[in-house]
């Protein structure tokens, strides 16, 4: 299945005044979500720790990961989100998802919510 985009809104989970809307991908075979960290900074977002991540390309680099609330249509979460690069594009992926309880319909290419949530 290819990439889903949809419109992301994030903020400051301290400060929810300070916000920003995003096109976002969304894909399940990621863990993190990634936001540019100008966006973060913007939003006076201030990294919580670092974790190491292996890239497609096989190598390591630790990484500035921050807390924020996100938004998508009316589901709203707090969430752990890794600083990216300048250029990156803004990603949802599953540790995001999973707190909005939402999963990809694969069929209508489209966010849903989870009809079944294991215990």
């Amino acid at each position: 299945m290819g990439l889903l985009k949809v419109e992301a809104k994030f903020c400051n989970y301290e400060q929810p005044e300070r916000r920003v809307v995003v096109d976002a991908l969304v894909d399940e075979t990621k863990f993190m979500s990634v936001v540019p960290s100008s966006v973060l900074h913007k939003l006076g977002v201030m990294p919580v720790r670092q974790q190491n991540f292996r890239f497609p390309d096989g190598i390591v680099r630790r990484m500035n990961i921050g807390q924020v609330r996100v938004r998508i249509d009316d589901r709203e979460a707090t969430t752990q989100v890794m600083f990216g690069e300048e250029d990156a594009q803004p990603l949802l992926g599953r540790l995001t998802l999973g707190g909005l309880l939402l999963v990809i319909d694969p069929i209508d290419k489209r966010l849903v919510p989870m009809d079944f949530i294991p215990a």
